[in-house]
């Protein structure tokens, strides 16, 4: 059903508030997702989704392909996160009748012209995948592990055709319904708990065609259809291509709270929880190590220092204690400082709820859209805490523009996002591929962004700037001292890169989970490990950043502010480097266009980060400078 902008902006918006507001009002398994009762020969309405492709990331309307069309296509309630996923869901011409087998039904007929035919052959050469949805579930194809073991495996979606050896095209256009079911035993109801599919290539011989009254020789409530069992269609301008298909239902023991395991399970290799194990506990006992190494070593040093009764031996100490006069000087560049931590902390608070909501269950893949949806709305909210905390920071400096630092604080960071996402959004759009953001949806975000972001970030601001400042520890001397020449591998540079190996090092093996889910098309569900990697991350970033900055300090180098930031943030560097070892060694892109979306989004996602991690090693190495020289006397 077509909709205005205006209509599609408040539509956006209201379910936006609605899914923070409300997450639930009638849950059973999962917030958003009710069980529903089928009774026999109720109908069931088959749904479809998107065309996607894991060599091209380019998703397409269903109905872009000249498929067989309802008479009249309506469009699905839709949440913020299904249109930035590019999920487009409508209605199809397949229908069932629960509980009733149908063993082959004629959905219509189509000539292929040769524009028709050249869209179909494209979309079988970059393997595009056909989804639809029944009772909110996937359709999935069954088939043979590759390991060689008897469990059948499963792949989300199935393909338009496939091409022969000899060059030939040839159409998926019957396909066989298999609905299972789990059937109440004190009713006559029943729950959808699986739907499969297997497609063929059949030449039907149509005759003489009725378009009210459709007969096909070759499909009939006799005929049983099955894979290789007939003569296949070819793809061919001019050509007559009947769709068919036929439904069985089938009883089965798994209970509607499990449906979903099947296409959790996609995946032909098991999930290596032992590696991941094995590197949490390395990271773990790395982490243990530095902490009482840094421990004992600060004690003694705060030991030493305290017990220094003359000037004469004060002035022979050397080490961090030599630089109290000008470690709390302000940075260079103190008001973007400032900035980007503001700006990471808002990214932190968006991260950890999120978390926290995947983990009670709220953002399972089943409640489509969620995911994306939930990160967007608290990205926006979170915008009262990047304000507070830039505005702190920077009357700590004792800066006095503070609205200029609120501006930067709310633009800076979704102002380069902003401006590569509508840049790779516009290649898209020119590619008329369905997962190009409409301008409605473009609108609502520029809205949330400035409607309710901004002002959270000058609230936050304005109350941080009220608050009385952070006094510092020890005096700050009015002439800055002399940093002598450091070593080689105390040189930033090198310090700087060192520093985010550790980080990058607690993630990249969960990392690959992620960017498999997102780039090849898989359900990502494993949250509880995920939040286990991001506290990993949290500790990791922490304390390499404190130890550098140690050894940083003892070495009388007091321009820790950026080097703490940049230490734990130089970790995004190593993600995109292996976000790029996964494009050329995973991934089968081969357009142009499709290397772009995927270098530009995970741009945008090292950016983000960058930002993160640098906001946890910036405010350890904070607390940590503050703890130490408010545990020494300073004369």
């Amino acid at each position: 059903m077509a909709k205005t902008n205006r209509e599609v902006v408040a539509a956006l918006l209201l379910s936006c508030l609605l899914y923070l507001v409300l997450p639930s009002a009638h849950a059973f398994y999962l917030p958003g997702v009710v069980p529903r009762d089928f009774q026999k020969d109720d109908e069931l309405q088959v749904k479809v989704n998107k065309l996607s492709s894991t060599k091209t990331q380019l998703p397409y309307d269903y109905y872009f392909l000249d498929y067989c069309k309802p008479p009249k296509i309506m469009n699905s309630a839709e949440n913020l996160g299904e249109v930035l996923r590019g999920d487009r869901i409508e209605n199809s011409v397949y229908a069932f009748k629960m509980r009733r087998d149908e063993s082959c039904k004629v959905a219509c007929r189509i000539k292929l012209s040769s524009e028709v035919a050249k869209n179909f052959k494209e979309k079988i050469d970059d393997e595009y995948r056909v989804n639809m949805i029944l009772d909110n579930l996937p359709v999935a194809v069954p088939r043979l592990r590759r390991d060689g073991s008897q469990d059948t495996s499963y792949e989300q979606g199935f393909h338009v055709g496939y091409k022969s050896k000899d060059g030939k095209y040839y159409l998926s256009n019957h396909l066989s319904f298999k609905v299972m079911y789990h059937k109440d035993p004190e009713s006559d109801g029943a729950r959808i708990v699986g739907f499969e599919v297997i497609p063929s290539s059949v030449k039907h011989e149509s005759g003489n065609w009725d378009d009210k009254n459709p007969k096909v020789t070759t499909c009939n409530s006799d005929t049983k259809i099955t894979p290789g069992g007939n003569a296949l269609q070819e793809v061919a301008a001019g050509t007559y291509v009947v769709f068919s298909y036929d439904v069985t239902f089938q009883p089965s023991n798994i209970k509607w709270a499990s449906r979903w395991d099947t296409y959790l399970l996609m995946n032909d290799d098991q999930i290596h929880w032992f590696s991941i194990i094995n590197s949490l506990m390395i990271v773990l006992f790395l982490s243990g190590m530095v902490a009482m190494i840094m421990l004992r070593t600060l004690y003694r040093d705060i030991a030493n220092y305290n017990q220094l009764e003359t000037q004469d031996e004060a002035q022979e100490e050397t080490g961090w204690k030599l630089v109290h006069g000008d470690v709390f000087r302000p940075p260079v560049n103190a008001g973007l400082l400032c900035v980007y931590v503001g700006t990471g902390v808002q990214f932190f608070g968006m991260t950890l709820v999120t978390m926290i909501f995947a983990l009670l269950g709220f953002l399972s893949p089943s409640n489509r859209g969620g995911l994306m949806t939930a990160m967007v709305l608290l990205w926006v909210f979170m915008g009262l805490f990047a304000g507070y905390s830039s505005a702190r920071f920077y009357k700590m400096f004792k800066g006095s523009e503070w609205k200029r630092i609120t501006l930067k604080t709310a633009f800076m960071f979704p102002g380069i996002v902003f401006a590569i996402f509508f840049v790779l959004n516009a290649l898209i759009w020119g590619e008329k591929s369905s997962g190009a953001v409409p301008f409605g949806t473009m609108f609502a975000l520029v809205l949330l962004w400035f409607g309710i972001s901004v002002p959270l970030v000058f609230v936050g601001s304005y109350i941080g700037y009220k608050r009385p400042a952070l006094e510092d520890p020890v005096k700050t001397n009015k002439i800055p001292r002399q940093i002598p020449e450091q070593a080689w591998y105390m040189q930033p540079a090198f310090s700087i890169l060192i520093g985010g190996i550790l980080p990058f090092g607690a993630v990249f093996i969960e990392l690959f989970f992620i960017l498999t889910s997102i780039w090849l098309n898989q359900f990502y569900y494993i949250f509880g490990f995920l939040f286990i990697v991001f506290i990993i991350l949290i500790v990791t970033c922490a304390e390499i950043t404190i130890v550098l900055c140690y050894f940083q300090l003892c070495s009388e180098d007091y321009h820790w502010w950026w080097r703490a930031y940049l230490t734990a943030g130089s970790s995004a560097f190593y993600l995109f480097a292996y976000s790029a070892f996964y494009f050329f060694t995973k991934l089968e892109i081969t357009k142009v266009v499709s290397g772009i979306l995927y270098f530009g989004y995970m741009l945008i996602g090292s950016y983000a980060f960058f930002v993160l991690t640098g906001t946890i090693g910036f405010y350890a190495c904070f607390w940590f400078v503050r703890k130490i020289y408010s545990s020494v006397k300073i004369d």
